[in-house]
């Protein structure tokens, strides 16, 4: 069942409502009056924000010289280090590259080992081809070397710039990854 409401219940709550609402503003002449008098004697004290700087641009002037992340710069670097009597690079450098040494280490996963007429080989995927690999080769983009390989892990010594630009060696592993079933 639905209420319905006679114009005459309507037009009451309406008029009840304006009253209120007039009853309500009669008051607030001295509320009014405070707040009037209330600005007039508050004096806001802002302190007065400084001048920005004048911004002056200076000319980039090394745009003539080299980009120190040039492929430039990094080959005179290189054969400079190559050219140093006790150098780590100087071998590696005057070499031919392998295969294997064009794709980084963590591309590079070892899928198995077997044996050949004595000599372990260690199975690795690389790009979904598998490559034999044996003691002595090459991996990887740090000058790695393959110095053991044993059932489960091809050892390697990589050859990389420390903190103070030095060539130094470090060991590095390509572990037996189990095939997700």
């Amino acid at each position: 069942m639905s209420a319905r409401r006679s114009p005459f219940a309507l037009g009451a709550a309406a008029l009840a409502s304006a009253l209120l609402l007039a009853a309500c503003g009669a008051d607030n002449d001295d509320l009014v009056q405070w707040m009037e008098q209330q600005r007039r004697e508050l004096k806001p004290n802002v302190t007065p924000l400084t001048p920005p700087t004048k911004f002056d641009p200076a000319p980039y002037t090394l745009a003539q010289t080299v980009d120190p992340f040039s492929t430039q710069k990094l080959t005179v670097a290189l054969k400079q280090e190559a050219r140093q009597p006790n150098s780590l690079l100087a071998s590696e450098l005057n070499r031919r590259k392998e295969p294997l040494e064009a794709y980084p280490l963590d591309s590079m996963a070892m899928v198995g080992s077997i044996t050949k007429q004595g000599t372990p080989y260690a199975l690795v995927r690389v790009d979904h081809l598998l490559y034999q690999v044996k003691a002595g080769d090459y991996l990887g983009q740090n000058y790695g070397r393959v110095t053991r390989i044993g059932e489960t892990e091809v050892t390697l010594r990589e050859i990389v710039q420390d903190a103070a630009g030095e060539w130094i060696e470090r060991p590095a592993t390509l572990q037996l990854q189990e095939r997700a079933r």
